[in-house]
């Protein structure tokens, strides 16, 4: 059973505030970052410029019949198909993690930043036919995500009193991933025997439908729905509820930023309760270029390690999860 305590530690910072440079507000960002390795925006979808319909309109994915879905998936799921690390994935009875979604590159928005069907970091998304209205839908998002990614790099890096262009360059290719994912009520089939209930403050057992991890990349910009769900790991081990926030996203810190600081960045375990209900979340992943080479930072404290490429660190994050265990990386 996990306890279920007050989202209190988990900073609020406006996101109209991170454009401007402001040393207070990169200070903050940098403390939530050492600290919880979590924090939420408020008024996202104002300093972005958003429509409050772009999220419903990408979430119209999930409308699409079972059969135009099948065409997306990926080859774990159809042997058939090129694609590999792109596209779509469907629900997996027997799991505890039960979600179906799609993984989309950063072909949204430049299709010079993917290649042809070589390494699979590398290849384009299989887009739906007849979804050209979803598609450039998909665009806007991709671009101010990436942008607010940015923002949040440079401030950081700010933060850290690091100068940011010892990091930005490495974001000029970027590969980031947007992802949209459904979360449905669970049938009795597809329960494994051992899934995982919690009590939480509102009274009802929720089920574990997405198991405890950290995310891989830079920054992880998550839109949940109101149904919320998302804990994150405190230092004594409790989990923290992480709320939905109006017009606003939850952003947590990952493994690529919590080894290239040292440590002084932490990448947080997180996990999501559901299984009573639908729920739907848009994660972004902001990353660097797959040949990006990560070296040492000059903070204070920080040991020096071998430099790596972030594909290689990438894959082998990923390649760890339920829906992609089991495929291979072939050059």
């Amino acid at each position: 059973m996990g306890n279920d305590i007050s989202d209190t530690t988990i900073p609020i910072i406006d996101a109209r505030e991170i454009a401007s440079g402001d040393r207070a507000t990169d200070a903050k960002i940098a403390a939530a970052a050492k600290d919880a390795g979590f924090m939420r925006l408020s008024h996202v979808d104002e300093a972005l410029g958003l429509s409050s319909h772009l999220r419903p309109e990408l979430l119209k994915f999930f409308d699409l019949p079972t059969s135009e879905k099948s065409k997306l998936a990926r080859r774990k799921f159809a042997p058939e198909h090129p694609n590999v690390y792109r596209g779509y994935f469907p629900l997996q009875s027997g799991q505890p993690t039960y979600k179906e979604g799609i993984d989309i590159g950063a072909d949204a928005v430049d299709s010079a930043r993917t290649g042809s069907f070589g390494d699979p970091l590398l290849e384009p998304t299989p887009w739906p036919e007849n979804a050209d209205d979803w598609r450039e839908s998909v665009a806007e998002y991709y671009v101010a995500m990436e942008g607010l990614g940015r923002m949040l790099l440079a401030a950081l890096a700010r933060g850290l009193e690091l100068d940011p262009a010892l990091m930005t360059p490495l974001f000029d290719s970027s590969n980031s991933t947007l992802r949209l994912i459904r979360y449905p009520e669970r049938s009795a089939e597809s329960l494994p025997e051992d899934l995982t209930q919690v009590q939480v403050s509102s009274g009802d057992p929720r089920w574990l439908v997405g198991g405890a991890h950290t995310d891989s990349g830079f920054v992880t910009l998550l839109w949940q729905d109101d149904n919320g769900g998302l804990q994150a790991e405190a230092h004594n081990g409790d989990w923290i509820d992480v709320p939905s926030t109006a017009n606003g996203l939850a952003v947590n810190f990952g493994q690529l930023l919590e080894q290239w600081t040292g440590g002084q960045v932490r990448a947080t375990r997180h996990r999501v309760l559901g299984g009573l209900r639908e729920r739907v979340s848009i994660p972004f992943f902001f990353e660097p270029a797959v040949d990006a080479i990560i070296e040492p930072l000059p903070l204070a404290g920080c040991e020096p390690f071998a430099p790596f490429a972030y594909g290689d660190f990438l894959w082998d994050h990923m390649s760890k999860f339920i829906e992609f265990q089991g495929v291979e990386r072939a050059a």
